[in-house]
Order: C-alpha cells, then structure tokens, then sequence
C-alpha cells in the first residue's frame, strides 16, 4: 500500500520533514517510485515566485532539445538552480543525467507578472509543457513534471532515502523549502513502472496525489481522453482524480464540494430526500463516467494553495491529520505525523470521513465539508 505525506506550514519548511515521515512509514516502501511537489515556495526561489518554473529530468541530448524549443517559442531563463548531489555508486536509484529547476521569462507580449497567471499564460504553460513532453519522449531523452509558477516537481525511482541522500534532501537547512509539501512513496504497481507514474501528479496549478485503486479507470480513462488536450498518459489510475477534479473546478467552474459528489455520489434514494437533491441528480446522470470505485485516499492542493482530503465511499484506506501550532501535518499513518509534531493534541487528530472533504485554508484552519 502507498505512503502519502503533505506538510500545510505558516513558514517555509525544507523536505527533510516529509522524508522523515516516509521513513517512519517505511513499509510501503518498494523503490517503485518517490515524488514530492513543493508549492508556495521559499527558499532559493522564494524571489522568482511569479516566473514559471520548469521541473525537467533529462539527458544531455534532451537537455538541448527542450532548451531550442524554449528558446523558439520565446521563453528566456530567469533562474537556474543546481542541485548539490552526492554521485555516489552505493545509492539505489535510477538516476538522470541532468535534473533541471529553472525559471523563465513568459515571451512577449505575456511578460506581465502577477500572483496567478492570466488566461493566455495558463493555455501557454500548458500548451508548452505538453510540447516538452512529445519531444523528449519521442527518443526517451527527458521527463517534464511541471511548468508553472512558484511549483517544483522531482519524480524518482528507487528507495527514498538514497533519493533524500543524493540531493541532500535530509539537510534541515537545503535550500528548496516550500510552505506546502506532497510526497509519496510506491508509485501503483498495477501498470508499468515509470517515473510518470509516481505520485503526486499536477496540472495547471492543481496537485493530486491517491492511495488505493480505482476499480472504474478504464471508465474514467475512455471518457476523460476527449474531455481535455491535456489529460494524457494516464500512467497510473489516480491521473483520472487529477483529471476530474481540474474539469470539474477549472474547465467547468463548479464549486468543489461537488468534486465529491462527482467521485463517489450518494445514492438516488437519499438525493430524493435533500432540498437539492434535483441538481445532485443531474450532476450523477451528467457526469456518471467520471465516478471512481474501490478503496482509496485522495490528497489534492488547489492553485490558491489549500489543501483537501477525500476518502472513498468505502473508507478502507487510511489517513490522518494532525495540527501544530505552525503547521498542519498528515499522512497514512500517525507514526508520519508524530515525526513532525510529536507535541500535538491527539485528541484533535482528524481522521476524514467516508462522506465529507477536509480542506486546511491558508489560516491553517480545518474545513469539514459534509456530503
């Protein structure tokens, strides 16, 4: 079963924490997969907040080729980032040649910054971002995990210490700290392993990642690849919870309670029996290929940087949330969250239900939203 950690801090805080959680839960662990997404960052990109950030594993050849075509649709670098790592032979990982945090400049004339991107910069990143990933692809030549602002994305293959060792990760002072923090470890080793597949997964400001299995993916799949130009590759069955929470809240402009009844709808016997019973309705009828099935956890962070837990309708997956008094710290087990707030109350320790969404807003205050 997969490990999942998220971090929700009022200050920045270095990933060392969610490895840490990792470690504590560490039978979930295979070395199929570790991935983290860092957002509202701090740090060494605490300055270039507003520029896109590119997240890229790659080789020399794939390197060159993404940098042309940057270059040719007018993107000009703003910051790069190195990582220190330690090359050395005894760590267990597939390692890429070059990993790549850079910031850019948008080309003209969409070289306006401000807290979010605009309309045309959001269809740019994406339409980019898509490009990017065709062309390295072609040849197996690189990875693009995201490219957006103020997010930065490292997916890996192998055991997650070793990863945390060869970036130095484990260092309490690194300099990539970010004030919201997703991380998981075993990517879902029904389908083929590839770095893709390790969760979290993002799109256009949304973060998802899932622990469990979607008996209804094939479903979710068929129904989802004409929906969107860039709900592609569904490498793992939780992309589909991705997908459909981006549709449903971006491409539509639902609110997102509905993301829930979207997922997991209650039954038409009890819709009869509510006031908006008529709308839920509707919205089963409407949207029944995008339900999901089976026992899994769904953790999300949405572009204005809450962060959200759902549990399956059969609530066979576990997860807890634990709150600090800086931070809001959960994760699959409550030995993850003791690693990080050990002090905490445990008598206000959250456990969500089979029938609400959790939502932690940016006052660090804990939402419950019934069904």
């Amino acid at each position: 079963m997969c490990r999942m950690a998220a971090i929700k801090s009022k200050d920045p805080v270095p990933p060392a924490l969610t490895l840490r959680m990792m470690l504590a839960m560490q039978k979930g662990h295979d070395n199929s997969g570790f991935a983290m997404t860092l957002q509202d960052l701090g740090g060494a990109f605490a300055e270039f907040k507003k520029f896109p950030l590119l997240s890229l594993a790659c080789t020399s050849a794939g390197l060159e080729r993404a940098e042309a075509l940057l270059d040719e649709l007018g993107f000009s670098p703003k910051f790069d980032y190195k990582p220190d790592v330690v090359n050395s032979p005894d760590l267990d990982f597939k390692r890429m040649p070059h990993y790549i945090f850079r910031n850019y400049r948008y080309p003209e004339p969409l070289n306006v910054y401000s807290d979010q991107p605009t309309p045309e910069q959001k269809h740019l990143l994406l339409d980019t971002r898509l490009k990017l990933r065709e062309a390295l692809a072609r040849d197996k030549q690189g990875f693009v995990y995201s490219f957006w602002p103020d997010v930065l994305t490292l997916k890996e293959i192998g055991d997650p210490r070793d990863i945390g060792a060869y970036f130095q990760l484990w260092d309490q002072d690194h300099w990539l700290k970010a004030r919201v923090i997703t991380a998981q470890c075993r990517q879902n080793t029904n389908y083929k392993i590839v770095r893709y597949a390790a969760h979290p997964f993002f799109l256009q400001g949304y973060t998802l990642m899932g622990n469990g299995e979607n008996t209804f993916y094939q479903k979710n799949k068929d129904f989802q690849q004409r929906l969107h130009p860039a709900y592609v590759g569904f490498e793992s069955d939780t992309q589909c919870f991705l997908y459909t929470l981006h549709y449903i809240v971006e491409e539509l402009g639902w609110p997102l309670p509905y993301y829930k009844h979207v997922i997991t709808p209650l039954a038409f016997e009890e819709m009869r029996t509510r006031p908006d019973g008529g709308v839920l309705q509707q919205i089963r009828q409407a949207c029944m290929h995008l339900e999901i099935n089976g026992p899994n956890t769904i953790v999300f962070v949405l572009p204005d940087h809450r962060l959200g837990v759902i549990a399956d309708a059969k609530k066979l997956r576990p997860y807890v949330i634990g709150k600090g008094d800086a931070m809001v710290v959960s994760a699959s087990e409550v030995c993850g969250v003791n690693m990080v707030i050990p002090n905490r109350n445990f008598e206000k320790d959250i456990y969500p239900g089979e029938r609400e969404t959790v939502l932690i807003n940016n006052q660090l205050e804990v939402e419950r939203w019934q069904q």
